[in-house]
């Protein structure tokens, strides 16, 4: 593609976006009615502002969804440390409640505004940020470009380019640079990530590893975990956890092969998207299983099958409630989840083999032995029920996941020594304006 065709290219698309923009209405309706948006905060993504600016610099960070928005609240908070305000965008509902009460005091959330010239227009003209953090693959062409007009400096943080981003940019290598090009600065997660952002033209390019690694494990509940744990007692018990749609049949299926063999057991049913739990819950009934809604506060009986996690930000609880994980988007649908937190609070991990977009992580755990790859039902039941009935190489697993977590980390530290180059000149304007 020929810089003038990509310039064609990003011209239209902001005229078709400012032709699709009074239709929006009603796609955002139609989201709300499916949990997908936040009905009373719709207004957000048009750009219209959740609060007042404060006086003085002030930087976005925008994550697209729950692992991302977790991964950069310690680099919100080291911002506010310095005394520099923040404005935190996330782009689903679940990701906004999560994150909406661990951000620090005088860090403002407001839903991602579309990629819309007027939306991203407004947005900007409010917030007026003195610079960009976004995570991962979150590229948007009328918001970066919108970005550069305006100089604001942008750095893409925990950058990832997966197999399929990277055929279709390489595709429009012309448009590709265009758009990175207006980039400060790209903080990779893995040389492979580097490599295919400086083969589209991003520069400068470092690697830092996952941000992921270095969270903290998810929190849960003391009072819960015991209330339910004293609800399970000793019965085998392991998650199926983010399963996307078809895992959930898989899963029960394995169910009923492995009670067989397994009296008693107990498997959590955590989906990614608690939206679609009703439709879950439904077929798991009308397939003859007993199960108890953890959004419904029902209690775990001993004859209980399946316990459906269908509630937000409690994948700290189930995952503890388990000795042995299924990490789903993995078997039927492609790209894989993020293992790390199954690694870190001690469970056995299986996995299908489509985990390409953490392939990194995978690739770590797998040579110290902390997961088992499978590659269809059959094999998932073989290996949850060789786990649940062997103890030592459960906890042998266990232990290799949290090792190989441990060595992975540092990235935080590598992102901060970056951006601090961005963050310590707002320090001195905020000096020199508090001096005026």
């Amino acid at each position: 593609m020929s810089s003038i065709l990509a310039r064609m290219t990003l011209q239209t698309y902001r005229i078709v976006g400012s032709i699709v923009y009074p239709f929006m209405g009603p796609f955002l309706v139609l989201r709300a009615r499916k949990g997908k948006e936040d009905r009373a905060r719709r207004y957000e993504r048009y750009g219209y502002p959740s609060a007042k600016k404060p006086p003085g610099p002030i930087v976005w960070f925008h994550a697209a969804s729950v692992g991302e928005s977790l991964a950069i609240i310690p680099l919100v908070k080291r911002v506010h440390e310095l005394g520099i305000n923040t404005v935190v965008t996330t782009g689903t509902v679940t990701s906004a409640q999560i994150v909406k009460d661990r951000l620090p005091s005088g860090s403002f959330h407001q839903y991602m505004p579309l990629d819309l010239k007027p939306a991203v227009r407004r947005f900007l003209d409010h917030w007026s940020p003195d610079l960009s953090v976004f995570t991962e693959s979150e590229i948007w062409p009328m918001t970066v470009l919108e970005l550069g007009a305006r100089r604001i400096p942008q750095v893409l943080i925990n950058a990832r380019m997966s197999d399929r981003s990277f055929a279709r940019w390489s595709g429009a290598s012309a448009l590709a640079e265009a758009l990175f090009n207006y980039y400060s600065h790209v903080i990779a997660q893995s040389e492979t990530d580097a490599e295919r952002f400086r083969h589209l033209g991003a520069r400068p390019v470092v690697v830092s590893g996952n941000l992921k690694v270095d969270t903290e494990p998810p929190p849960v509940s003391p009072v819960e975990l015991t209330r339910i744990g004293a609800m399970i007692k000793t019965r085998p018990t392991w998650v199926a956890a983010s399963t996307h749609d078809g895992e959930e049949e898989i899963v029960c299926n394995v169910h009923r092969s492995v009670e067989q063999r397994i009296p008693g057991l107990l498997t959590i049913v955590v989906p990614r998207h608690p939206e679609r739990s009703e439709g879950i819950a439904e077929k798991m009934k009308e397939a003859g299983l007993i199960v108890a809604r953890r959004s419904h506060n029902e209690d775990i009986k001993p004859e209980t099958q399946i316990y459906l996690g269908d509630t937000i930000g409690e994948m700290g609880l189930y995952l503890r409630l388990a000795s042995v994980s299924f990490i789903g988007r993995s078997l039927v649908a492609t790209g894989g989840q993020n293992p790390l937190e199954p690694a870190m609070t001690g469970t056995a991990i299986i996995s299908g083999r489509h985990v390409h977009n953490f392939r990194d992580a995978y690739r770590n755990l797998l040579k110290s032995g902390g997961v088992r790859l499978v590659g269809d039902e059959k094999m998932l039941a073989e290996n949850v029920e060789f786990l649940l009935t062997n103890q030592v190489e459960r906890e042998r697993m266990i232990s290799a996941a949290k090792t190989t977590v441990d060595g992975m980390r540092g990235a935080l530290n590598a992102t901060t020594h970056v951006l601090d180059s961005y963050i310590f000149p707002l320090t001195v304007k905020r000096d020199l304006e508090g001096m005026n």
